[in-house]
């Protein structure tokens, strides 16, 4: 039985798509707050950071992303570090060349201009 697991890229949603991007990012700063702030200042949208979280622990739960815990000093508190797997960045991949195709052929400007 072979031991290498074979790696299926899975379509992200809009907002999944957003936070391992932000996750990439932020690199090795990549906590729940910090991939935040990257995205309300990317987006200029408002986001609660509990749809962050959720986003974050369902990525981590279809193994797009992997976390471990990280502390800047002995006596402070530590922070779960995102990073994105080679499943996630195969994900994004897919996802960005699918998003590519349907926008291909797309002319926004005649849709305003009706």
């Amino acid at each position: 039985m072979s031991r290498n697991k074979r790696v299926t890229p899975v379509l992200l949603g809009a907002l999944e798509e957003h936070v391992m991007l932000a996750v990439i990012r932020t690199a090795e700063n990549a906590y729940g707050m910090n991939v935040r702030r990257e995205l309300e200042e990317v987006t200029e949208r408002e986001m609660t950071i509990g749809s962050v979280y959720a986003t974050l622990d369902r990525l981590e739960a279809k193994g797009l992303l992997t976390s471990s815990r990280q502390s800047l000093a002995a006596d402070a508190p530590s922070r779960r570090i995102f990073a994105v797997t080679a499943a996630g960045a195969l994900s994004l991949s897919l996802t960005r060349s699918t998003r590519d195709r349907l926008w291909n052929g797309v002319n926004v400007g005649a849709l305003s201009e009706s």
